[in-house]
């Protein structure tokens, strides 16, 4: 779990220009959770910046649920892996619990 503000880059159903600041609930290397005031739909395309780093990637939306009280959890995938896109480290991928002997 990582809970930092991200920007979101987006076309609302006018067709707009969409820009909010979400924050993430959880994160890896493929997407993320976000809760967001703005519903996006199932398959959208969007961008993610860092404002920390200014680092932009391209998503898609893969699950929208209503959190209540005006908020949405808004599941996505990056376009492709982006590990670097977030301030931690994760694991490789060969990691696991040591084998005992």
């Amino acid at each position: 779990m990582l809970n930092m503000t991200v920007v979101v880059l987006a076309e609302d159903v006018e067709r707009r220009q969409l820009r909010e600041e979400a924050k993430t609930q959880v994160v890896n290397a493929h997407g993320g959770l976000l809760k967001m005031q703005s519903e996006l739909h199932l398959g959208q395309a969007f961008l993610l910046n860092n404002p920390k780093t200014g680092m932009e990637e391209s998503c898609r939306v893969v699950r929208v649920d209503d959190a209540g009280l005006e908020f949405y959890n808004v599941a996505f995938e990056f376009a492709r892996p982006a590990p670097k896109f977030w301030p931690i480290v994760f694991p490789p991928a060969d990691w696991g619990p040591p084998r005992s002997n």
